[in-house]
């Protein structure tokens, strides 16, 4: 988040989570250790076990293939990229900052509200899932972006960020402090927009790391990363679920994970990103920033890498997105009480 706040805020559900941010949660149950309430509506009892053990799950066609098509097709034209002359994902461009080359090398496309990202949103199915793994409805939804990522080379070669020892590896990293004593609690998730052969990256994680945290951690010296793991892959190995497009993975931020490089020689991996959290509707400001960024299509606040795009910001490009019933209250718009489910 931008702004900093102090207290924690208890989100609408009856189930108790609290965050100060609307971006990880604390619990009095870790979500691998939670028994459910709710009945499951789109996880198998399968599923829901493998999703606690391993830290993942894929549900396959929670949007059509139809409609993951016409999300690729929009992340294609919205950057003024030709599917078909490969020549014009490497044009030279100048950038705003190190951080805005760092986004075009790892492929993100700098749109939020369009309405076809709002349709992935809205979706019932995708909806459904997410109240499965927290075993709440009362959500709301990230305001995220999506990637289109070429073959890592020329000036999208990932040669050109520099390396560090420690904190954030896009290749391999935990997406909340696990040194903390009382892990946060953070789901996250994407959307295929295409069928991603082992060749074209893409989500990378380490289960049996997730599977074996507490045994592993044990081992490990008091100052190590908190961030990244430094765990052997030949003990645990670092495997690439198969996506088909349309399919929805959900992951939790205990479990290591990453972005594989694209090392194909033409191939290209699209996503949409998308989660959703227990919704904090006593934290107005929050509340007020999300309805904003929708109202306006001004960049959302919650993350320093948001930038927007900056040839032709999406404000300037097409209109708010219409909603849904569903749609409003997973925005904030509405609140949840009250409402018919």
């Amino acid at each position: 988040m931008t702004t900093q706040h102090r207290f924690l805020h208890r989100a609408a559900s009856e189930r108790p989570y609290f965050s100060a941010d609307g971006e990880s949660y604390l619990a009095g149950t870790q979500l691998r250790h939670l028994t459910k309430d709710l009945p499951l509506r789109v996880l198998s009892r399968e599923q829901f076990a493998s999703w606690q053990d391993h830290g993942y799950v894929v549900v396959p066609e929670a949007v059509s293939p139809d409609a993951a098509k016409l999300l690729l097709e929009f992340a294609w034209d919205f950057q003024g990229l030709d599917p078909q002359r490969p020549e014009t994902w490497y044009e030279e461009r100048a950038f705003r900052s190190d951080l805005d080359r760092d986004l075009f090398v790892y492929g993100f496309v700098e749109a939020y509200q369009h309405q076809l990202l709002w349709d992935s949103r809205q979706n019932r199915r995708v909806y459904d899932a997410f109240v499965d793994v927290w075993d709440c409805e009362e959500l709301w939804v990230t305001l995220d972006r999506l990637n289109l990522n070429p073959p890592n080379v020329g000036n999208r070669s990932r040669s050109f960020i520099e390396p560090t020892d420690e904190g954030f590896d896009i290749e391999l990293h935990w997406d909340v402090d696990t040194t903390a004593s009382v892990p946060p609690q953070r789901v996250q998730g994407i959307i295929a927009l295409t069928d991603t052969a082992p060749d074209e990256g893409g989500f990378q994680c380490s289960p049996e790391l997730f599977r074996r945290f507490d045994e592993w951690k044990l081992g490990q010296p008091a100052d190590r990363d908190p961030i990244r793991p430094g765990a052997d892959r030949t003990e645990f190995p670092v495997v690439r679920p198969e996506l088909k497009a349309g399919d929805l993975l959900i992951f939790n931020g205990m479990l290591a994970h990453g972005v594989a490089p694209n090392t194909s020689a033409d191939g290209v991996r699209a996503v949409q990103y998308l989660s959703m959290m227990p919704a904090l509707e006593e934290h107005r400001e929050l509340r007020d920033s999300r309805v904003r960024s929708w109202r306006t299509l001004s960049t959302p606040e919650w993350n320093a890498t948001l930038l927007g795009d900056a040839r032709k910001h999406e404000s300037l490009r097409y209109g708010p997105a219409e909603l849904t019933d569903l749609g409003r209250a997973l925005l904030g718009l509405d609140a949840w009480h009250g409402r018919t489910r």
